[in-house]
């Protein structure tokens, strides 16, 4: 079975429930549950609105192949009610799933990069990743979470 960190964020409804249900399914759907973050409240990242977000990690392990799981967390956004994502911009959303990290592999293809191309830009990933994951390393930038979290924490504050 392989070890997947899997990042959720929700800023529409009711956020808690959203992120609640896609815990639910993903249990249902994908694989075992195997510790979960805190849930953070951030500001929207590459877009202006005025809802803020509620972001979480979990890991989970699944018997799924990095594609077959990209093909499963897009049909759940959809099935709880998440519009189509778009490839231009961010926009407002019920659900997102995004695979951050899938063992200790690199994925490189159009439809799918693992890990994911931004984890390491954004604090809403990093700060629930870190309280699950410090001593994990990247494997591309071969630092842990913690140190990218602190690195990035640094550059924030400029």
């Amino acid at each position: 079975m392989a070890q997947v960190y899997l990042g959720l964020g929700t800023n529409l409804g009711n956020k808690e429930k959203n992120l609640l249900l896609a815990i639910n399914q993903i249990k249902l759907e994908v694989g075992n549950l195997i510790c979960q973050s805190t849930f953070y409240e951030s500001k929207p990242w590459g877009f202006v609105s005025e809802n803020e977000f509620l972001n979480a990690v979990i890991l989970i392990e699944t018997t799924l192949t990095p594609t077959e799981l990209l093909d499963k967390t897009q049909n759940l956004e959809l099935k709880l009610g998440r519009k189509a994502k778009t490839a231009i911009e961010f926009a407002d959303r019920l659900i997102d799933i995004d695979i951050l990290l899938y063992d200790n592999i690199i994925v490189d293809i159009p439809q799918l990069k693992i890990p994911h191309q931004l984890l390491h830009l954004r604090d809403f990933v990093l700060i629930p990743l870190a309280e699950i994951a410090p001593d994990i390393k990247h494997p591309v930038l071969f630092k842990t979470i913690q140190e990218l979290k602190t690195t990035n924490s640094k550059l924030s504050d400029r």
